[in-house]
């Protein structure tokens, strides 16, 4: 089955007659609507839905596609991922992806990081990688200097890095979403081995990582708030902002703000006097041994105490 048919299952399962309207009697044996429920909402037959779940039909003009999404109330981006799948399976008439490029931080970009002092910030390319950062945001996750660049991940660190892992407050929703980011990316470029290497390891060290990736669900990034426990600055709550570096393919400014005189903006000013001293401004260092936060001052008493 390809990634299309598996995705089409997928959101399949996840809504139900009710949701749309249709009866609800009779035993269903699956989750979710039958073939013949979606064909009737999408307006084509039960067979092409067959067919095209089994990777069978040849083409799917872009009036089917969409019929199909408002049938399965998808969001923007689930759609757009239904769509790329499209193209790659080569049956919408639409271009395939492009081979990824190398991914290179400008400089411009790099002073830029350096100068956000008071709030913590990195740039994010393709798979999650970690490009460049400021001084705040190597306080508050990890010193990224510190490790070899192919361990420079988002999701890597989330599911594989204890330190990195116990952060969160809320760790499963946390991870669901780098997930759903991650399956988007590989829907952008399914033929990028790098990304299936990165998969490929995290299905086999994380049991959740493997069942989430199953579930097939998408999500492009967007603003929110995530909420810390870190073992300098004690509780933060902090907002975060995603936002697109025009000129620089795949690569996303991700930047976290507190809420002014807040006990996290404290928390925050307190963590960036601790990393003017103990950690590098850029990241220019070579890898070296992880610096493990134990070495680091003990935890203040008071946010107040700033």
């Amino acid at each position: 089955m390809t990634e299309l048919g598996e995705f089409l299952r997928a959101c399949r399962a996840r809504v139900t007659a009710e949701q749309v309207g249709l009866p609800t009697t009779g035993h269903r044996r699956v989750p979710g609507l039958r073939r013949e429920e979606l064909a009737s909402l999408a307006g084509v037959s039960v067979d092409y839905i067959v067919r095209l779940e089994q990777g069978r039909v040849k083409s799917a003009s872009p009036a089917i596609l969409t019929a199909l999404a408002r049938a399965l109330e998808l969001r923007p981006d689930e759609e757009e991922y239904l769509l790329r799948c499209a193209a790659e399976a080569g049956i919408s008439g639409e271009a395939k992806s492009a081979a990824p490029r190398n991914q290179q931080v400008s400089q411009a970009t790099q002073v830029l990081l350096d100068s956000m002092v008071n709030v913590p910030a990195l740039v994010l390319g393709r798979r999650m990688d970690i490009l460049a950062w400021n001084r705040l945001s190597a306080a508050l996750f990890t010193d990224y200097s510190r490790l070899p660049t192919k361990r420079r991940n988002h999701i890597w660190l989330t599911f594989l890095d204890p330190e990195v892992r116990g952060l969160y407050a809320n760790w499963e929703r946390v991870a669901q979403e780098c997930v759903a980011y991650l399956r988007m990316d590989a829907g952008r470029y399914p033929n990028d081995p790098e990304l299936a290497r990165l998969v490929g390891e995290l299905s086999l060290r994380d049991p959740d990582f493997r069942r989430w990736w199953s579930d097939h669900r998408v999500r492009s990034q967007r603003p929110g708030r995530k909420e810390f426990v870190h073992a300098i600055a004690g509780e933060l709550s902090l907002d975060f902002q995603v936002l697109d570096l025009r000129g620089a393919a795949d690569q996303s400014l991700l930047v976290y703000t507190a809420e002014p005189h807040s006990p996290s903006a404290q928390a925050l000013t307190f963590l960036a006097g601790w990393a003017a001293t103990e950690l590098p401004a850029r990241s220019t260092e070579p890898a070296g041994p992880p610096r493990r936060r134990e070495e680091a001052p003990p935890a203040r008493e008071s946010k107040n105490g700033a």
